[in-house]
């Protein structure tokens, strides 16, 4: 019983941080979608990562991409995050968009971590199975 409940606190010790890690992802995706909402791109364009400004170089060039390229995340109905995973030593948060005409979307962000918190160095559109008919 005591082995029990030490691999049971080895296991609690573990997970906390994972979870601490998954909460902060989440919440810089978040805020960047809270931001776009709000037409606030100099906001939004500060959660990405110094690759991605350095591709757009500016807030205005970054909304742009954004709202003609990705509608579904400049403007969304409804927002799920899904797994966390690592791929090729990156780590990829899934996140599902419903558009504002109930469509669905699977993104995943990648992210990395700087001093000054998580920031989004890709977003990827995952295409999603096509249903049988």
């Amino acid at each position: 019983m005591r082995y029990f409940l030490i691999l049971i606190g080895f296991v609690i010790g573990l997970a906390s941080p994972l979870a601490a890690q998954n909460n902060d992802i989440e919440a810089t995706i978040g805020a960047q979608f809270d931001a776009f909402k709000a037409d606030d791109f100099n906001r939004a364009f500060s959660f990405a990562s110094p690759g991605i400004q350095d591709i757009f170089r500016t807030p205005e060039n970054f909304g742009r991409m954004v709202t003609n390229g990705y509608p579904m995340v400049h403007r969304p109905a409804d927002i799920r995050y899904l797994d966390l995973h690592e791929e090729n030593g990156a780590l990829w948060q899934r996140v599902q968009v419903t558009d504002g005409e109930g469509r669905l979307h699977m993104l995943d962000y990648q992210m990395i971590q700087q001093e000054n918190g998580w920031k989004i160095n890709a977003v990827e559109l995952v295409k999603l199975p096509q249903a049988n008919a």
